[in-house]
């Protein structure tokens, strides 16, 4: 780490000893690197997916709260992602949105859709394609967490208050959601510092294209440092990151205190 905070104040390629420029590579992300701006965007773009699959996972826990047939089957099945390879999942994705003979596609085919799109070929559809990945892909691991804070509700509350009159809406938002609250906010953490970091899965499936439309943060970061043997100006670009990360992880813990409750 003090190696790297170093190398982000010099000019290092690998082959040649660092030398000293200062905040020159800070300077250049600042205002002359095009690609920053865009990749930014990008990353924060594919977070909208986070809300929306802490929305989802939460649907299916409170679902899988109550008392259904093959209930640990299909806790099983939404889970099992989550334990997989992300290689062996970005590969699957990636046969199912093939424009010539994925899963999608063909279906779209036999229902009269003769030119259906090019899902991670063109800069239109490429980014809603990998969130849509990523919701799914991390589904089953934040339903397991919020199905154990479910299961962690105290019964004699909710009894209480549906004695009361509330309706099933009012019991859990005034009752559910705040037991539930810290579930929620250790989910937001992890689900938006790791999107800030999105990489993986995109370097497998679209290596950033289609002209950059797909190209993250954490993905001009690693060509920077690990293709154009650019160490120090990615140096500078992980610190750069870290720094938003914590003030981001600041902010969240910030806005917690209104609406996080430990007792």
């Amino acid at each position: 780490m003090i190696a790297s905070f170093y190398l982000s104040f010099t000019q290092y390629e690998i082959l040649s000893p660092p030398v000293w420029v200062g905040l020159d590579n800070y300077q250049r992300l600042a205002t002359s690197d095009l690609f920053i701006g865009k990749t930014l965007w990008n990353t924060l773009y594919y977070m909208i997916g986070i809300p929306i699959g802490m929305a989802l996972s939460l649907l299916l826990a409170l679902a899988l709260n109550q008392q259904l047939r093959f209930q640990t089957f299909f806790r099983t099945v939404l889970f099992l992602p989550s334990i997989c390879s992300i290689v062996a999942l970005a590969l699957l994705w990636r046969w199912i949105y093939n424009a010539d003979y994925g899963l999608i596609n063909t279906y779209l085919q036999q229902f009269g859709i003769t030119d259906p799109p090019r899902w991670l070929d063109t800069p239109m559809w490429v980014k809603p394609s990998l969130i849509m990945m990523g919701i799914w892909g991390n589904l089953g691991y934040n339903m397991v967490l919020y199905l154990a804070a479910l299961q962690a509700v105290p019964k004699h509350l909710l009894e209480a208050a549906q004695i009361d009159g509330a309706n099933p809406w009012h019991r859990f938002w005034n009752v559910t959601f705040p037991v539930i609250s810290p579930t929620t906010f250790f989910i937001a953490i992890i689900s938006i510092i790791g999107g800030l970091q999105s990489f993986d899965a995109i370097y497998i499936m679209t290596r950033g294209g289609p002209e950059y439309a797909s190209a993250t943060y954490m993905l001009y970061l690693y060509q920077n440092g690990f293709q154009y043997f650019k160490m120090g100006y990615a140096s500078a670009m992980a610190w750069v990151l870290a720094v938003i990360i914590m003030f981001i992880t600041w902010i969240q813990f910030r806005v917690a205190k209104s609406w996080v409750h430990y007792t």
